[in-house]
């Protein structure tokens, strides 16, 4: 299940340095040039091999166009090594936040690491008032993004899984016919790349892709955990209206899922509108009963407002519903709140405001 709490975000291990576009290829050439002749020989086996990669016109669906080039994305050359800053402008310029680079790159470059990590890059896309929505790592999920008008920064491998260089570009087009993606990479505004080159290097890195969103605004191909994952990075980094926002589109998009709802009355909870927030809490139950974080936060609010068995019963179901999962501490932290409030005496007009315990 998402966690719509922390937010939180993947770090790899790695910290790619920006190699500059066609650098992976001349690293390949050099360390082949020193290959004795059997190791050569297997790397002309796999040359062949790599013949039989993804082809554009089986991954474009009926309803998306078969040539796409979205002219309006900017292009930002990259400096040394700096990749990051340069991609990240680009789609966040054309999702309506005008940034440069160079402002970027106190915010998302690593000078010990020449580099950025792509958590870097998706707080700093958050501290633009975006969301910044993870793909599926697959060529389908990106194209679906360009044909609907979407730039995609993508991390790739230019080099080996030895010897890694790693870089950031932005893929700004497709041709279906000619087995192309269009990049906007290192110094090169229009990069055009094989589909099966940019496969390899994308699959090096991860296959990691992220577009930038308004808030309130949904991916192609809209995945609820996803995007409530990255709403929920907005809120706990304090972008709370865009968070709302994001919850909102949610709901609207996903009417049956509990986690917007949920969402939606945290934010609420937290701006102290505790009846909006009552609302969203049940609404989310009436939706998955066995939610365990609706039905503790339900049970937290209820007790703030003096609901103390209406509370109880709550939690005690949320701590069966808990057992022997990550969330049981913090459940039981709750229960123990609770329990120590059922000692205080209530008064009569607050208890008469209050629903009848489940």
């Amino acid at each position: 299940m998402p966690d719509v709490s922390p937010g939180r975000s993947v770090r790899h291990a790695h910290a790619p340095a920006c190699a500059p576009a066609g650098r992976g290829q001349s690293l390949i050439r050099r360390l082949a040039a020193g290959l004795r002749p059997l190791a050569l020989a297997g790397l002309v086996l796999l040359a062949g091999c790599a013949t039989r990669g993804p082809v554009l016109a089986t991954l474009v669906s009926e309803d998306m166009p078969r040539r796409v080039e979205l002219a309006d994305v900017p292009f930002f050359p990259q400096d040394a090594f700096q990749c990051g800053p340069a991609a990240l402008a680009t789609v966040l310029n054309h999702a309506g936040a005008p940034v440069t680079p160079e402002a970027l790159v106190p915010k998302v470059y690593l000078p010990e690491r020449r580099g950025s990590l792509q958590a870097e890059l998706m707080a700093a896309t958050r501290s633009h008032e975006r969301l910044p929505y993870i793909l599926e790592p697959t060529t389908q999920d990106l194209l679906a993004q360009v044909a609907a008008g979407r730039p995609v920064l993508v991390l790739q491998n230019l080099g080996l899984n030895a010897l890694p260089a790693w870089h950031f570009a932005v893929v700004a087009g497709y041709d279906a016919e000619r087995n192309t993606l269009l990049l906007r990479s290192g110094t090169r505004e229009r990069l055009e790349m094989d589909l099966r080159r940019f496969d390899r290097t994308w699959a090096r890195a991860q296959r990691w892709a992220m577009v930038a969103l308004m808030p309130g605004e949904l991916p192609a191909n809209a995945d609820v955990e996803r995007y409530m994952t990255a709403a929920a990075g907005l809120e706990a980094t304090g972008r709370i209206e865009a968070a709302a926002e994001a919850y909102r589109a949610a709901q609207a998009r996903w009417p049956r899922s509990a986690w917007p709802w949920l969402g939606l009355a945290n934010v609420d909870y937290a701006g102290g509108r505790l009846v909006a927030a009552e609302v969203g809490y049940e609404a989310a139950l009436e939706r998955d009963p066995l939610n365990v974080v609706a039905r503790n936060n339900l049970a937290d609010l209820l007790a703030a407002r003096g609901c103390i068995e209406a509370a109880h019963a709550h939690i005690v179901r949320a701590g069966e519903l808990a057992a022997g999962t990550a969330l049981a501490e913090a459940v039981a932290q709750t229960a123990g709140r609770i329990a120590e409030l059922r000692n205080v005496r209530i008064d009569a007009d607050v208890q008469e405001q209050c629903p009848a315990a489940p």
